[in-house]
């Protein structure tokens, strides 16, 4: 069983739509493309597939994967289950491309917390996904352990964050020799004390929240408005943890703006410390 990552960027990708810093001008000129955060996973020895988040580049992702996994040919089933954190559009918004007017899918499994099940049943256009049989909402109760692929532990654990339409759940998934865990959104580690311990109890691999590096890369932003906890206050967090486990925390769901992307001293200062910025196809035994 392996794990891919599919995207390490934030909602909007990079580049991103309105923006025009050089960040995103450059990422046009090359050609360049950073996906919304997702993993995917592969059961090699059934050929199913999972897909973690289903963002608004969920063909490429999942053509990503196919490639990645050397899967072909799945038709109408492109993969055989999904997980959603929650209801912000990097995380769900992937989901109508599994109705009727493109890949047409049947009884496809999306698995994710009571609260987020009930917003999908009740508002369009994402109710006649359900309606129509397209998917089959499976409610994953926090801290109670599934299985959305045979051979693939998964558990469902609370974070804070900007809950508008559902709550926010990080996933810990557990093969038959690693764990990985999944917090791509939380507004701040200090919002709930020990959590960060519980989350990451038994990881081999963690895939962090890294929004912004500092925060004063948005000078005409209210980061009150959208809070994340900085890349360096998780690094003075975790330090000791990175030391010991180097390369084990790594940091995705990068803003377009956050400079770790394109800095080649953060990235250093970085590794130094023990971290890593996850990268776009890397690859995780599980």
């Amino acid at each position: 069983m392996e794990l891919f990552v599919l995207g390490i960027a934030q909602d909007g990708g990079v580049p991103q739509l309105g923006c025009d810093r050089p960040c995103c001008a450059a990422a046009r000129a090359e050609g360049r493309a950073l996906y919304p955060s997702c993993l995917g996973v592969v059961a090699r020895d059934t050929g199913q597939l999972l897909l973690v988040e289903a963002t608004p580049r969920i063909e490429e992702q999942v053509a990503m994967l196919h490639r990645l996994a050397g899967l072909q040919d799945r038709g109408r089933r492109p993969v055989d289950a999904v997980l959603l954190t929650h209801a912000h559009i990097g995380h769900y918004l992937g989901l109508l491309w599994f109705g009727r007017e493109v890949a047409a899918t049947a009884e496809l499994p999306a698995w994710c917390s009571p609260r987020m099940a009930a917003f999908l049943r009740s508002n369009g256009p994402w109710r006649q996904l359900v309606d129509l049989h397209e998917l089959t909402l499976r409610e994953c109760a926090p801290r109670a352990p599934f299985a959305p692929l045979p051979g693939l532990e998964v558990t469902a654990i609370p974070v804070p964050h900007r809950d508008e339409f559902s709550d926010t759940m990080a996933f810990r998934l557990r093969g038959p020799h690693r764990t990985v865990l999944f917090v791509p959104d939380v507004d701040a580690w200090e919002r709930a004390p020990g959590l960060l311990e519980e989350l990451l109890a038994g990881a081999d691999v963690a895939y962090v929240d890294g929004t912004f590096w500092d925060g004063s890369e948005l000078p005409d932003r209210d980061l009150a408005e959208i809070r994340h906890p900085p890349m360096t206050d998780t690094m003075q967090r975790l330090g000791a943890f990175a030391r010991a486990h180097p390369g084990a925390v790594r940091f995705l769901h990068l803003n377009h703006t956050n400079p770790a992307l394109r800095d080649p001293a953060i990235a250093a200062r970085v590794a130094a410390a023990g971290f890593a910025i996850a990268q776009q196809g890397e690859r995780q035994p599980l």
